[in-house]
């Protein structure tokens, strides 16, 4: 197992190309399975979330080629209809199978993904989107069998506790594209993700309509054929880069990063001081010397990402003054908040908020990684603390950051990984 060791105090400068959006390229891998014909995506970032997907997918059966950031997928007549427990439970976006094998097969087994060290997250949107479909599901011995052999097309509220569901959206439009007549799914997500999804469908010769809306409505068609695509570029990745050099008073350029994904993050680093412009698909940021202390609520797209929501508060953790983080995605993803303590900050949770109190610097310490996100978070902290940080378990930053560490040290930082 690897850990991280960064030698922290150093401002990042220089330039660095984001890579393709991991949370786009895999339901749009998993949307392959709508169509007997080959499909070729590019731009996919090698990440070991992608490499799970792939191997689902040769285990129902479909051959895949993987070169660098191009994959290959040739579905064929595939006969597999079971997703296993021993793949899904090492990512819970394994359940985006679920919609186009329904589709496809009229038949399909998947594992139930189970929890989740960022609180529940439960799938009851993607069953009750499915079942409106006319889908008679069942759970048996921890499975989701389906079948879909009288699906029609419906019209479906995919609202939950807490706002839209982007799998759950994205499984039901995959879902009815094969579908016979008009779905429309009210409340759905619109996250840039969603989008390239049914750009991809729309490609295979999908039907599509109100995809940037809260509004998606998809008429049915018999066949899907094969097409290629490029990945939209991770949006999450830039915003994590642009709060790094804020973080450590730096100055950097970050290329291949699309202002239109990124607007709430912009605006609230200028609130707290940050000098931010772009031209093209590359944003300048320059930090400030004092940071401003911003208050910050995450919700579904356009709203503030839950998946920065980790990184900001270490940005809040040395502004000066009080900050308040509110959690409205997953109310419980704070386990980052107990090693950030360990580093110096003081952070203080109140149901699904979080106070922070601004401290003049943070110290380096050995800290765990609990999910992705927090991983990222305690990198951030490690490259702005005096001395010493060493970051346990970053097989989960792995999952969502290609080289993370390389990109980070042609930037200036100190930064390496070692054997636990």
């Amino acid at each position: 197992m690897d850990k991280l060791v960064i030698e922290g105090g150093r401002k990042l400068k220089g330039t660095v190309q984001i890579s393709g959006a991991k949370n786009a390229a895999l339901p749009i891998l998993a949307a392959t399975l709508l169509t007997q014909e080959k499909c070729v995506i590019s731009n996919v970032p090698p990440l070991r979330d992608v490499q799970t997907m792939v191997k689902i997918l040769r285990s129902l059966g479909v051959r895949v080629q993987m070169q660098d950031s191009r994959i290959t997928v040739y579905p064929a007549k595939y006969k597999g209809y079971t997703a296993p427990y021993k793949l899904v439970s090492t990512m819970r976006a394994s359940i985006c199978v679920l919609g186009p094998l329904l589709a496809k097969q009229a038949l399909v087994r998947v594992s139930l993904p189970g929890g989740c060290v960022i609180g529940p997250r439960p799938i009851d949107l993607h069953l009750k989107g499915l079942s409106a479909l006319g889908a008679k599901i069942k759970i048996e011995h921890g499975y989701i069998v389906a079948q879909g052999k009288k699906m029609k097309g419906a019209r479906i509220y995919l609202g939950g506790p807490f706002g839209s569901s982007v799998l759950a959206t994205a499984n039901v439009m995959m879902a009815a594209t094969l579908t016979p007549g008009i779905t429309i799914i009210e409340n759905a997500a619109c996250e840039p993700e969603v989008v390239d999804l049914a750009n991809f469908l729309l490609k295979m010769g999908a039907k599509i309509h109100g995809q940037k809306t809260h509004t998606i409505e998809i008429e049915g068609v018999k066949k899907l054929h094969g097409a290629e695509h490029k990945i939209i570029n991770d949006r999450i990745e830039a915003g994590t880069y642009m709060l790094a050099c804020a973080i450590t008073g730096g100055e950097i350029s970050i290329k291949g990063a699309s202002i239109s994904h990124l607007g709430v993050l912009i605006d609230k680093l200028k609130g707290v001081g940050t000098t931010i412009r772009h031209s093209g698909d590359t944003i300048f940021v320059k930090a400030t010397r004092r940071l401003r202390p911003v208050d910050i609520t995450t919700l579904p797209f356009p709203g503030f990402p839950t998946d920065l929501q980790a990184q900001m508060m270490v940005l809040m953790c040395m502004a000066g003054g009080i900050s308040v983080i509110t959690e409205k995605v997953y109310p419980e993803r704070f386990m980052h908040i107990s090693e950030l303590n360990r580093m110096g900050a003081r952070v203080m949770k109140e149901g699904s908020s979080a106070i922070i109190e601004g401290v003049p610097k943070l110290s380096g310490a050995p800290v765990m990684a609990s999910d992705l996100r927090a991983s990222a978070a305690l990198v951030l902290a490690g490259l702005a603390a005096s001395g010493r940080t060493e970051i346990s378990r970053v097989y989960h930053l792995d999952r969502g950051y290609k080289t993370m560490e390389e990109k980070l040290s042609r930037l200036g930082a100190k930064i390496w990984r070692e054997k636990e």
